[in-house]
């Protein structure tokens, strides 16, 4: 293995709880690298943010750039690509590695912290994609704000989407909840609150398409019974149908819980000593972006702990002021 192709700490993904984790860990003078297929996650794909402490308001790709730009300026590597494969081995000293693999190169991390977040599942109707940030959203908590006073549709029948109506509720003329089936899988407390005249509920219904220009305009809505279509005047769409997560990364690896979500300790840590998680991918109750961050703060500076303890690592200290900026090692990539 090339010496550039070794790290102290090895990073998956980018989103805000990756590159967090990569600027506590650069600061502490771990030789740190970033894996991602995309910088900014989720939060990239978000048009406008107001809630991120201290920053005020703020396009996600911009608050995601300047993550990474903190991140590189204290010497992390960061890199695009799809990591195919994490899998532990013992080196010839005997101790634990961890060998992170992508489609054209292995890397080898004495810690690694997974960050990779979940993705939002998606209706795969026509317009989403298209209208995407532009009234078409997965976060209620985010980006709900922005449409007060506005008429909207939530899609979903769980407790997420049952709060983001109830949410939309307090702030907006009228909002649809459109629901698949005709009972609800949200708790009943929540549902009983369903009863207020600015909500209408409309069961047994999918969203087909998603229609607007520059925003969304309407949504055509189709009875899953007898196929009938009704278009409804919205300026959004929030959906709120879940997650998908890909386990196929850490199965057997790391401790999921029944939804393959990573389970995690207090102090970030996994079943798998030397492996750390942070972000949405974890099972941590909220998804937010300051959350996620804070995650990730921890899971570098419990990384830090454990190659202190395991390999008699020995950084830099600092939690406060300033940190000189290292230079990022650019490791060898195979052609």
């Amino acid at each position: 293995m090339e010496p550039n192709n070794i790290f102290d700490t090895i990073i998956v993904g980018g989103g805000a709880a990756g590159l967090t984790a990569a600027i506590y860990a650069s600061r502490r003078a771990m030789k740190t690298l970033l894996l991602t297929q995309d910088i900014g996650g989720q939060a990239a794909t978000t048009d406008e943010i107001e809630n991120y402490p201290g920053v005020g308001f703020v396009s996600g790709p911009e608050l995601m750039n300047k993550f990474k730009e903190q991140a590189e300026k204290f010497g992390t590597t960061i890199l695009t690509g799809e990591v195919l494969s994490v899998t532990k081995e013992i080196d010839a000293e005997g101790k634990l590695i961890f060998v992170v693999a992508t489609n054209t190169v292995k890397y080898v991390g004495y810690s690694v912290i997974l960050a990779y977040g979940l993705t939002h599942r998606h209706l795969d109707v026509p317009g989403e994609k298209e209208l995407g940030g532009r009234g078409v959203s997965y976060c209620a908590t985010c980006d709900g704000p922005l449409f007060k006073g506005k008429i909207v549709a939530v899609v979903g029948g769980g407790n997420s989407a049952v709060d983001a109506a109830l949410l939309f509720a307090k702030i907006c003329p009228r909002v649809y909840l459109i629901h698949r089936s005709g009972d609800f899988k949200a708790e009943a407390v929540l549902v009983e609150q369903l009863r207020q005249p600015q909500i209408e509920v409309v069961l047994n219904s999918t969203v087909k398409e998603i229609k607007g220009e520059a925003r969304v305009q309407e949504v055509v809505v189709q009875n899953i019974n007898d196929s009938t279509e009704r278009s409804v005047k919205v300026d959004g769409i929030f959906i709120e149908v879940g997650y998908v997560v890909n386990s196929k990364l850490i199965e057997g690896l790391v401790e999921l819980d029944n939804r393959k979500q990573i389970k995690i300790s207090p102090d970030a840590e996994t079943s798998q000593p030397g492996i750390l998680a942070a972000g949405d991918i974890t099972t941590i109750s909220y998804k937010q972006i300051v959350i996620s961050a804070g995650w990730g703060a921890t899971a570098a500076l419990k990384a830090y702990e454990y190659l202190q303890k395991t390999r008699g690592f020995r950084g830099v200290n600092i939690d406060w002021g300033v940190a000189k900026p290292l230079v990022a090692i650019k490791p060898k990539v195979d052609n």
